[in-house]
C-alpha cells in the first residue's frame, strides 16, 4: 500500500543511516523500525500491574437533596446558575 508520511528532517537523517547500516532499502527499514515500536509499545502494556481501587463511601451531606440536581446547582452556583 502506498501511504504518505510527513517526517521531521532529523527522523529522515536517522532513517537513512539505519538504512545504509542494515544494508535495506528505506522502506523496509521503515516498517522494521515501526514494527519494533509498536512490539515494544505492546510489550510494556502487557507488564503493567493493574490499577486497583478501593471504593469508600462518602457519605451524604445533610441538608443536600441529591433527587434534584437543579436544587444541587442553586446551591453550589446560586440561583443564577441557568
Amino acid at each position: 500500500m502506498r501511504t504518505t508520511v510527513n517526517l521531521d528532517d532529523d527522523v529522515l537523517e536517522r532513517l537513512q543511516q539505519e538504512s545504509k547500516r542494515r544494508d535495506s532499502s528505506f522502506r523496509e527499514t521503515l516498517n522494521m523500525v515501526v514494527r519494533e515500536g509498536l512490539i515494544a509499545v505492546e510489550q510494556k502494556r502487557e507488564n503493567r500491574k493493574p490499577i486497583v481501587v478501593i471504593p469508600r463511601s462518602l457519605g451524604l451531606k445533610p441538608g443536600f437533596n441529591f433527587d434534584s440536581i437543579s436544587e444541587l446547582l442553586s446551591l453550589a452556583e446560586g440561583e443564577d446558575h441557568r
